[in-house]
């Protein structure tokens, strides 16, 4: 299978799948791949102490700050020297409501569905910082005294097939019309798209 073909299906695989972070858990329903140092739109396309991670084992989490705002949330997926990864662009909260609504601002329990709409969104629900950069989301994590398991993970692998949409990545530059964003086709959590005003028009 090629590099590119490997991300996009690891991707896909992320959607319906759960991550759990800090005592809130997170039903994956948006993602974006990004092809590492074979894609321009990718943190990894030009090798940098920030983006090494990304070039470190599978299954590692990527953080990054954007625009000095919020964090983003990055499943690396490998192989080491490609540096590829998946952005968690959206999710529906399954459990942790009340402490996902504290982390969001006080959102009221009829916006739920907003909660982790947005990868900064995501990550701010999930209470996911860079004092979490590098944790192995497939690692079993100590429970805390409330028998909550601390840090960062993924729950097992989705089963079924659900119905999958795809289309450009949002707010991207470079490489601005691959299609390597994958939703849940209808689901409310989704976020909407939003192409880069610096991005070439298509066609």
């Amino acid at each position: 299978m090629s590099h590119r073909a490997d991300v996009v299906r690891r991707a896909r695989a992320l959607l319906g799948r759960t991550i759990s972070g800090h005592g809130v858990t997170v039903r994956i329903t948006e993602v974006e791949a990004y092809g590492g140092c074979e894609d321009p739109a990718s943190h990894a396309y030009t090798r940098t102490p920030r983006s090494e991670i990304m070039y470190g084992p599978e299954y590692r989490l990527y953080v990054y700050r954007s625009y000095g705002i919020h964090f983003c949330a990055n499943v690396v997926t490998g192989p080491t020297e490609i540096g590829a990864a998946v952005l968690l662009r959206a999710g529906e909260v399954t459990s942790g409501h009340e402490l996902a609504r504290f982390r969001r601002g006080e959102t009221p329990p009829e916006r739920d569905v907003q909660l982790a709409r947005g990868p900064g969104n995501l990550a701010q629900a999930l209470g996911i910082t860079l004092a979490d950069l590098g944790t192995d989301l497939l690692a079993d994590h100590e429970q805390g005294d409330d028998g909550e398991f601390t840090g960062v993970r993924l729950g097992p692998e989705c089963r079924g097939r659900p119905r999958i949409a795809s289309g450009p990545r949002v707010g991207v530059s470079k490489a601005a019309d691959v299609p390597w964003r994958f939703w849940l086709d209808g689901d409310p959590t989704v976020s909407a798209y939003r192409r880069s005003p610096r991005a070439p028009t298509p066609g």
